[in-house]
């Protein structure tokens, strides 16, 4: 069996998730895509194939069982992580890529279409700036920046019973203690990823703004 095809499973089974065939080659496909474009695009300093299942696909997936509501968007997706596996496992869910770099925001467009992910729109803006027709259930991200400060640039973005996901490694102690009872923090296991990884969620965004 192919090295990263027996990653992702065991990792999967760890994880508890049971994928369709179908969903384990889309997530393959994906890592290759990032292999192939990564050198052009700059995508990942993760150059093995085998590490960026772990710390792509598998770290992306960790979340998945906290994905609640029909839309998320995702900031800062890069190369279109967490968003593009959560995408491909959760095709009942609305998904927005957004990203101020256009270079990656052109090489997630090029995934979804090789993919055929129906679920997704990708969006090369800033997200201070980014003006959605319709606000999210969930904001995603991996965290780019203080917890306040990624909830005064995302407050706009969350409908009234809307969640903010933020991906962190170490624990956030003294962030979280800023913010009060709003915030709860997940503990993350990811499959073959030894380091600290834990899910920020925070509730009633206007609520816990400074």
């Amino acid at each position: 069996m192919d090295e990263c095809r027996k990653i992702l499973l065991a990792g999967l089974d760890e994880l508890g998730l049971e994928l369709s065939e179908d969903k384990v080659q889309q997530l393959l496909k994906f890592i290759d895509l990032i292999e192939k474009w990564n050198k052009a695009y700059n995508l990942t300093a993760i150059l093995n194939k085998a590490e960026m299942v772990r710390l792509h696909l598998l770290d992306s997936l960790a979340v998945l069982p906290y994905i609640e509501g029909k839309r998320v968007i995702d900031i800062g997706t890069g190369a279109g992580l967490p968003g593009v596996p959560l995408a491909i496992c959760l095709t009942e869910n609305e998904f927005t890529l957004l990203d101020s770099n256009a270079k990656k925001t052109r090489f997630v467009q090029q995934a979804v279409l090789e993919l055929k992910l129906k679920n997704v729109t990708v969006c090369h803006s800033r997200v201070e700036t980014y003006s959605p027709g319709k606000a999210f259930d969930i904001v995603l991200t991996r965290a780019f920046a203080s917890l306040e400060e990624i909830i005064a640039m995302t407050k706009h973005l969350v409908n009234k019973t809307g969640v903010l996901l933020a991906m962190k490694g170490q624990m956030p102690d003294i962030e979280l203690a800023q913010l009060g009872e709003k915030a709860s923090v997940i503990s993350l296991q990811v499959p073959g990823v030894d380091a600290n990884r834990c899910l920020v969620r925070i509730e009633a965004i206007e609520e816990v703004e400074r």
